[in-house]
Order: C-alpha cells, then sequence, then structure tokens
C-alpha cells in the first residue's frame, strides 16, 4: 500500500517514544520506505538503533552527522510524508513558531510534504490555550494535518486526553493520505 512511498518519521522526546517502534513496524509492513528523525531528547526513552533496525536505515538525531549530503534538505526532499510521532507541545510550539533548532525541526521547516503531527502528552498540557492555539496555527496552514490523542490512563497515573494513537490508526491515516497515489 505504501510501496515505493518514503514515510520521515520525527520522535520527540516524551514517554510514548516507545510506541514509534511500533509505527516503524507498521509501516515497513506496508513497504514504506520509513527515515527516523530523533529529537535529543527521544533518545532518553529509546536508543537510536531500535529504529536503525527496524527500518534498515540510518536513524538521524544531530544536524551534524557527518555525511556528504545536506540531511535535512534530503530527507525533507524525499519526504512522501512527514509524520511526527508523539509529538510533544515543545515541537508543536516550535513548529507553530518557526523555530528550526535541531535536525527535526529544521527538516520540518524544508519540507513540502504533507506533515502528519500525532501528539501525545500531559492531559493538561494538550489542553493548555496555548498548545491548542498553537495546533490551530498548524491546521490553518493546510500543510500541517493531525491524529488526535486518545482518553487513557496517562504516565503520570492519571486518566485524561493525552495517549498517542495506535500505531493500526496512524498507519491508516498515512496509508490514506498518501498510499496508492
Amino acid at each position: 500500500m505504501l510501496k515505493g512511498k518514503c514515510v520521515v518519521l520525527g520522535v520527540t522526546g516524551g514517554i510514548a517514544a516507545y510506541k514509534a517502534a511500533a509505527i516503524v513496524s507498521g509501516l515497513k509492513k506496508l513497504h514504506a520506505d520509513v527515515r527516523v528523525i530523533m529529537t535529543e531528547n527521544a533518545t532518553r526513552f529509546i536508543a537510536p538503533l531500535t529504529f536503525e533496525t527496524l527500518s534498515g536505515n540510518q536513524t538521524y538525531v544531530s544536524s551534524f552527522e557527518k555525511t556528504w549530503e545536506i540531511e535535512h534538505i534530503s530527507l525533507a526532499r524525499k519526504a512522501d510524508c512527514f509524520l511526527i510521532a508523539p509529538c510533544t507541545a515543545n515541537v508543536i510550539g516550535k513548529i507553530a513558531n518557526g523555530i528550526a533548532d535541531d535536525m527535526l525541526t529544521t527538516t520540518v521547516m524544508a519540507t513540502r510534504a504533507p506533515v502528519v503531527i500525532a501528539p501525545a502528552m500531559n492531559d493538561a498540557m494538550y489542553t493548555n490555550p496555548i498548545v491548542q492555539g498553537n495546533m490551530q496555527k498548524l491546521k490553518d496552514l493546510g500543510q500541517y494535518k493531525f491524529i488526535d490523542p486518545h482518553e487513557g490512563v496517562l504516565a503520570y497515573g492519571g486518566k485524561g486526553t493525552g495517549e498517542l494513537a495506535s500505531a493500526d490508526e496512524i498507519a491508516e491515516f498515512i496509508v490514506n493520505l498518501i498510499g496508492n497515489k
């Protein structure tokens, strides 16, 4: 369903970062070429080697890794879809305000592909008017699509809206967006 399609997956530094491994596996089963960019904080929750093993491609963390290509531009052009899952309030805020200070946000700023954001965070953060305003700002641009988080038990033990959508739901969204085109 995604053969010949490149999905660049951004993984940010929240507890749900480990769930991105299932997202990579699901996209690979659909024959997507998956390229992973992690924030430095994401590497505190899950190792880049996990994504390299699952995707069969190098995982990018730093904008200053030694390669012959300008990686953020190369990945931005390669992407048929740019997925950020999980996406923290911090990264949503950076993108909404044009801040490109790491490999992930720099590559997002350079892509013309649709950007799909799957937020995952504490429910108080998710419902914060500033976070909601940043999400609306991105939605209004048209290039940015959101997969709403679920209600569930969150990292602090309470229930609320902020749990990352399932890997299957995210894969289905990507297939509907770019599959068979």
